[in-house]
């Protein structure tokens, strides 16, 4: 006689995984609570046709393949584990136990999600295998980055396609939204250093003033967007911070910039770059001064999804019962499953959580029923995806 099976996480079981989930928020790479948790949940599963990692390079990360039945490809699924520092102002009687640390991303939910589609296909062995890739370092750190680098993703375990969500308060409890091409911005950190003369205010031609350089630079800098980018893909650059001098009347020799930039396609933040660089050598041939440019993206590239895989990923939820699909619109905020679809075609899409708090905010509470009612899709979808 055939071994029964065991039953799938249910819905009151998903919820309690995330309240407690919720409970235990951890920083980049210091997820060792959040591991634990999850692998002990993981190993409660039928495991028949499941294989357990754990990568020495990321101790922290948890790679699980599930064995298909006939397989003829891999199909990857990543969800982030790690918190924000955040100080929690919910109420809510799961609230953070670790101080100043949240889930004000809503990765809690993420995991949850996640838990309850491998607890199903743990339990119904899928026609392909599928790779449940629990990831650290999302917010900070480049997770995704640092696990391609270290080659977490090799032999066969590496999908032949990736699939992630993140959650949306914007969008109705459950819903599913998706688009074709860029579906969250990729990120850049600027800094920039300017470097002169100092001097008494009274004799400025004997100083050369870097207030003036930097308050150039970023003037000029404004006009790559409004004249160097086409206006229909869009980019942003923003310098939120500018410090220099140390009294009103000393000429200040040298200056620093941080800001960020964000475009809608990997080509365009590139693009953007080139032109800051540019502008930086025209400042310091201009001002006689020194300029250094330091860019760092890591691993925040444009989420663009795949068009064939987004194609048929939205094509399946549009079709789906019960499914609401809400076709979005780009976002500019970041997200590093980018620089993962750069390296392995794949689509990224949002599930609704509906909540008047916004995404990193100490008063973000996703409504739980959207986990069950994203496993339900999601799992209906990777079935679909199977059979073709």
């Amino acid at each position: 006689m055939e071994k029964q099976r065991q039953a799938p996480l249910t819905e009151s079981q998903l919820i309690n995984i995330y309240q407690e989930l919720h409970q235990i928020p951890e920083l980049a790479m210091q997820e060792v609570e959040t591991h634990a948790y999850l692998e002990k949940v993981v190993r409660q599963f039928d495991q028949t046709n499941l294989e357990i990692k754990v990568p020495d390079e990321m101790p922290t990360a948890l790679l699980v393949l599930v064995h298909g039945s006939a397989p003829v490809r891999t199909i990857g699924y990543r969800t982030d584990i790690d918190g924000l520092p955040v100080e929690e102002q919910t109420g809510l009687p799961f609230s953070s136990t670790h101080p100043n640390v949240m889930h004000a991303c809503g990765h809690d939910i993420h995991m949850s999600v996640a838990l309850g589609l491998l607890s199903y296909f743990a339990s119904h062995q899928p026609k392909d295998n599928l790779l449940f890739f629990f990831q650290p370092a999302e917010e900070s750190l480049n997770g995704g980055k640092t696990a391609y680098e270290q080659n977490v993703f090799t032999g066969k375990w590496r999908p032949d396609e990736f699939y992630g969500l993140h959650d949306n308060p914007d969008l109705p409890v459950g819903a599913i939204g998706c688009r074709m091409g860029t579906l969250f911005a990729g990120t850049t950190e600027v800094d920039v250093d300017f470097y002169g003369k100092g001097g008494h205010a009274a004799f400025p031609q004997d100083a050369n003033d870097m207030v003036v350089a930097a308050s150039q630079f970023i003037n000029q800098v404004q006009t790559i967007v409004s004249r160097s980018v086409d206006p229909i893909e869009g980019g942003v650059i923003t310098f939120g911070k500018f410090e220099a001098g140390s009294i009103r009347n000393v000429i200040a020799g040298r200056a620093h910039l941080e800001g960020t930039i964000r475009g809608l396609t990997q080509t365009m933040i590139e693009h953007i770059d080139q032109r800051i660089k540019e502008v930086a050598d025209g400042i310091a041939q201009s001002y006689q001064a020194r300029v250094e440019v330091k860019l760092n993206q890591g691993g925040y590239w444009p989420v663009e999804n795949n068009p064939v895989l987004t194609k048929n990923f939205i094509t399946c939820m549009k079709q789906a019962k019960n499914v609401q699909f809400i076709e979005t619109q780009p976002a500019m905020t970041g997200e590093d499953f980018g620089y993962l679809l750069a390296k392995i075609p794949g689509t990224m899409f949002w599930l609704g959580v509906e909540d008047d708090s916004q995404l990193h905010s100490a008063t973000l509470k996703p409504n739980p029923k959207a986990i069950w009612l994203g496993v339900t899709a999601i799992s209906g979808f990777l079935n679909d995806r199977m059979n073709q």
